[in-house]
């Protein structure tokens, strides 16, 4: 049951979260639409269209990336507000214990944070497809550091644990390929080869279909030779996952994601680091939420001389250092050999020590 100062320090908490993501959001916006406005001309698409084929995605995909900054902006902000007014000494005088005081903080960044973490499995990655459809279409291949769209249409792949496929020349458009090889490996030998001069996806048999076929069975020295116009094979692998997308990590759903890392890691596939960073983030985030605000409301509910500013000044300096760390984490996760679940939840890790001794010397 909510109390009085529960349901006062909550709504000055949520009514200051929303209007300061409101505010960074449209900032956010107007500078992102000036960066990008060479390419909405050359786009040619009515402003309607923009919205839907891109701000809709941008909104939420901006909001994600400074949802937890926000609310720690936000405590910092109106509990500096509240110290500089006496109001939380007059609460601890009135015989509320700091742990109660403390416990609509904890409330509402619960609150927040398992909202952030459900639009992070499902919402922002949708969003995220639209934004950076839109972003590949219109924007990268203008770019002068796109580099050249044919390095990587060549393929070689494992599509379980003892088949290995290659092809070259990859087309996106038709789903087809050329010079196309499977080799079956047994014991380390290869037991089965096939090689075609083209292959190309069927759609209505949802397999592949090779054309220009020689299909070997080896055992041991013997050997089998066939020539065939045309066969069908079922490689375990759909046209869309042949497709180099550098957006991918960010436009899949959490159980499409564990799909995706499971099926790569059977194929044998390296630098998943990546998106495994990517899986972990989706948790750890929303739980960084819980912690900035617990280390907001620790900082800004004493009275200290400076205010509000300095509140905010060692709050920002506070949130820089979280960001910067998470930053090397997830580089030396991907770049090196650090686990990406430790670098997923290192700086939460470390961070919640920090929260642990502030509250420890806190005047209570």
């Amino acid at each position: 049951m909510l109390k009085l100062l529960d349901r006062y320090i909550l709504k000055k908490f949520l009514g200051t979260f929303v209007f300061t993501m409101l505010v960074i959001t449209v900032i956010a916006v107007v500078i992102d639409w000036s960066e990008k406005a060479d390419d909405f001309v050359r786009s040619g698409l009515t402003g309607w269209q923009l919205i839907m084929l891109y701000w809709i995605g941008f909104i939420p995909f901006i909001m994600s990336m400074i949802y937890p900054l926000m609310v720690f902006i936000a405590v910092i902000y109106f509990s500096s507000k509240m110290a500089g007014r006496s109001e939380f000494i007059a609460i601890l005088a009135g015989g509320v214990r700091y742990n109660r005081m403390l416990r609509p903080f904890i409330i509402g960044s619960v609150f927040l944070s398992l909202i952030f973490w459900l639009a992070s499995q499902y919402w922002v990655p949708r969003a995220n497809e639209i934004r950076t459809d839109f972003q590949a279409v219109y924007v990268d291949r203008n770019s002068s550091y796109n580099g050249d769209p044919y390095r990587n249409n060549n393929f070689y792949l494992r599509v379980d644990p003892s088949t290995f496929v290659g092809f070259r020349y990859y087309d996106t458009v038709n789903k087809s390929a050329s010079n196309f090889f499977l080799q079956r490996v047994k014991d380390n030998e290869v037991v089965y080869n096939v090689r075609a001069e083209t292959v190309r996806w069927d759609p209505q048999k949802k397999d592949w279909r090779l054309t220009g076929v020689i299909e070997r069975h080896i055992d041991g020295v013997k050997e089998s030779l066939s020539k065939m116009d045309s066969m069908h094979i079922n490689l375990n692998v759909q046209p869309r996952e042949l497709r180099r997308d550098d957006y991918l990590k960010d436009k899949l759903t959490t159980p499409e994601l564990h799909q995706f890392i499971h099926m790569e890691e059977v194929r044998g596939t390296e630098g998943l680091n990546t998106y495994k960073v990517e899986l972990y983030h989706r948790d750890a985030t929303p739980f960084s939420v819980i912690i900035m605000a617990l280390i907001g409301a620790i900082l800004a509910t004493r009275k200290i001389r400076g205010g509000s500013g300095l509140h905010l000044a060692v709050g920002i300096v506070t949130a820089a250092i979280f960001v910067v760390m998470d930053k090397f984490a997830v580089t030396f996760s991907t770049k090196g050999s650090l686990p990406p679940m430790l670098a997923a939840w290192l700086p939460n890790i470390i961070f919640s020590g920090v929260a642990g001794i502030l509250y420890m010397r806190a005047p209570k």
